[in-house]
């Protein structure tokens, strides 16, 4: 039986630093003996499957193939099609009445607890807001990313020290809950 996964690769192809062509990164996941291998965007979303039930075994080997092929570490995350859902569907914000850009989820390597964000003042970042999830923080964001002080606030690289952490804008987090969940044409 296999199982469809997502990968989540952290900050690839990113002001043209750590350059992974999606091509690339599809021969990868294909050698790695992984199949229906598609990938979204240029911002290191993938898609496969895989005869494992380890998902933390599969984002460990792609970043060491990463590391060998390409010759610098990325932090990878893989996430079953199950799991993607699950985000979706236990979004505490009213995700179908926002736009892509005021919705972000970023994905963890772990559980965070809310202890590591008791520094942070949320009351003074309204109406921007976050809740967590499972190994997840969802990011309300009304004006978008690039003017959110709440998430440069959340991207201190103390807050999740030790921990993997990638962000995606609600659009992917849904395009990737349709691509887990699809077979791919021909």
């Amino acid at each position: 039986m296999t199982t469809t996964y997502a990968a989540l690769l952290r900050g690839i192809n990113v002001s043209g630093h750590k350059r992974v062509p999606m091509s690339d990164l599809r021969e990868l996941l294909a050698e790695l003996g992984h199949g229906e291998v598609r990938t979204y965007l240029q911002s290191g979303n993938a898609v496969f499957t895989s005869a494992s039930d380890d998902p933390d075994a599969l984002a460990a080997a792609l970043e060491r193939a990463i590391e060998k092929r390409f010759g610098f570490t990325v932090g990878a995350l893989v996430r079953d099609g199950a799991y993607l859902r699950a985000i979706v569907e236990n979004c505490p914000f009213p995700a179908a009445t926002l736009e892509g850009k005021q919705l972000h989820v970023t994905y963890f390597s772990e559980p965070v607890g809310p202890e590591r964000l008791s520094s942070l003042d949320a009351a003074g970042y309204l109406p921007e807001e976050f809740r967590l999830g499972d190994r997840a923080l969802y990011l309300y964001a009304p004006q978008g990313l690039g003017r959110s002080r709440l998430a440069e606030a959340l991207a201190r690289p103390a807050l999740f020290a030790g921990v993997t952490a990638t962000s995606r804008n609600w659009n992917t987090v849904t395009k990737l809950v349709e691509l887990t969940h699809a077979r791919p044409a021909g």
